[in-house]
């Protein structure tokens, strides 16, 4: 076993046997512990009782759907979870990432991209970042460093583990550009640097997420073809006297 793999646990979620068995079998040479769950409610009390590091989850099972049981998850872990699809339309893609989803793979799948995938979500999950201690307040946003925890007025914020990335790359440049290639390269990895649909996606649910108005963001502001900067809103934008 290679020593550069850093072994983690995986949780299988598919009623497909034959590619849970291909899953497990390329996991496992590779040095994860791999469970399995046929059933969407099944895996949701798995995760409950018994901690994992990544959930590969399905959209499509016989007893429920993958976006119901990643929605079910994050209302009480913030675990990794990649979806497994044969959709490859950006309405699907766009549900998986709404439901808390961290990334997709679209089957059939080979299993370089499959082992890929898995480090590089593992990869920028567990990454702490420059900065572990003090608050960054943009507006009525304050981000705890220290506790990974995000603020918008008093109410505070659920982010998923690769949102928080994000939304950190952006915050610890506050009101600078950060461009397109940076910031898919910094939360995802080198092999993203070209795919700014994919970012784009995840930054329509930051700004759902954290703007008043997400339609008119004043928070997260796009530079056209050429990056996102996280800007301090002007008193006009916050609703107050200058």
């Amino acid at each position: 076993m290679s020593g550069a793999v850093k072994a983690g646990r995986v949780l299988v979620v598919d009623d497909d046997p034959r590619l849970v068995r291909l899953v497990r079998e390329v996991l496992t040479a590779a040095g994860y512990e791999v469970m399995a769950s046929h059933s969407g409610e099944r895996a949701i009390q798995a995760v409950a009782v018994d901690p994992t590091d990544l959930v590969l989850l399905d959209i499509m099972l016989e007893d429920t759907d993958g976006y119901r049981v990643a929605r079910r998850i994050r209302e009480f872990s913030d675990v990794p979870i990649v979806m497994l699809t044969a959709k490859v339309s950006e309405t699907d893609m766009l549900a998986g990432f709404d439901s808390g989803a961290d990334d997709y793979i679209t089957k059939p799948f080979s299993s370089k991209e499959l082992l890929a995938r898995v480090r590089a979500v593992l990869k920028r999950t567990q990454r702490t970042g420059v900065s572990t201690s003090g608050t960054i307040v943009c507006g009525d946003l304050t981000i705890d460093l220290a506790r990974r925890r995000v603020l918008v007025g008093e109410r505070q914020v659920y982010l998923t583990a690769t949102e928080y990335s994000l939304l950190y790359q952006m915050a610890v440049h506050l009101d600078q550009v950060v461009l397109h290639e940076d910031l898919l390269t910094q939360v995802w990895g080198p092999e993203y640097r070209g795919d700014v649909d994919y970012l784009r996606s995840y930054i329509h649910y930051l700004r759902k997420k954290l703007e008043r108005d997400p339609s008119n963001p004043t928070m997260i502001v796009n530079i056209q073809s050429v990056g996102y900067m996280l800007a301090t809103p002007t008193p006009e934008a916050m609703g107050r006297d200058a």
